[in-house]
């Protein structure tokens, strides 16, 4: 079975311009997602995928996998969609590229599970973890996610959900997804639908067409880069680990 990581990557972040590119003891920040995804038992290759010739230009001196796609894309997940035509698999795991020290069980769990799942309506698997720090559930940045008793996804949103009358465990969700190849193909056919664009979060394309996202526990979140402050914090981590 052939199970590759496709990682999108875009030079104009509006927090973080060039973001992708910058730099960790002399390496892009897309090198680390990239060949963390490769140190997963399940993946046989890795791609960045993106529409700057920049970012191109960099796998091409680091030796990474890259694949051109168009500007108009509004997420990752459709960048990633248009890859099918490029890149044949039987799954396709979209690895975020701002995700350095993204864990490669995760990577592991999320594949594990779909390649588990007999649910036709299932499209797609996405990691989630319990949130720890108390100002992320607030933050309109970290998405979170309810599900059911199956951990089929009933809602994600920026705002704090569910409504926190008593004490609640929250629940954050990751940008990792697994998608089988007719899964894909058929998200990248959906339309639109108000929640997402309300939202600008992509799952939503799935439940709002009556389709099936499972959610799959982790143990370890990783810390994403969305600032230049969140970068100097990865730097950090990654010194005290060496």
């Amino acid at each position: 079975m052939n199970i590759v990581a496709i990682i999108p990557c875009r030079f104009r972040s509006k927090r973080f311009p060039g973001k992708p590119l910058a730099l960790i003891k002399g390496y892009p920040l897309m090198w680390y997602s990239y060949n963390q995804s490769l140190k997963s038992k399940y993946i046989k290759a890795a791609y960045i995928a993106t529409d700057d010739l920049r970012i191109k230009k960099e796998c091409i001196k680091f030796g990474l996998n890259c694949l051109m796609t168009k500007k108009t894309h509004l997420n990752g997940t459709d960048r990633i969609a248009e890859c099918i035509k490029k890149v044949k698999a039987d799954i396709y795991v979209n690895v975020q590229g701002d995700e350095p020290l993204i864990n490669p069980n995760s990577i592991n769990a999320v594949i594990k599970k779909l390649l588990c799942s007999k649910n036709k309506k299932i499209l797609a698997t996405n990691a989630y973890h319990i949130i720890n720090d108390r100002k992320d559930i607030s933050d309109t940045n970290v998405i979170k996610t309810i599900f059911d008793k199956d951990e089929n996804a009933l809602a994600f949103s920026r705002n704090i959900i569910p409504y926190n009358k008593y004490d609640k465990i929250y629940f954050r969700q990751i940008g990792l997804y697994a998608f089988t190849q007719k899964g894909l193909n058929i998200f990248a056919n959906l339309k639109h639908g108000p929640v997402e664009r309300s939202e600008t979060i992509e799952m939503y394309r799935i439940l709002e067409n009556g389709y099936s996202v499972k959610m799959v526990k982790v143990k370890n979140y990783s810390k994403s880069v969305d600032t230049p402050q969140d970068l100097e914090e990865v730097k950090k981590i990654i010194k005290l680990n060496q």
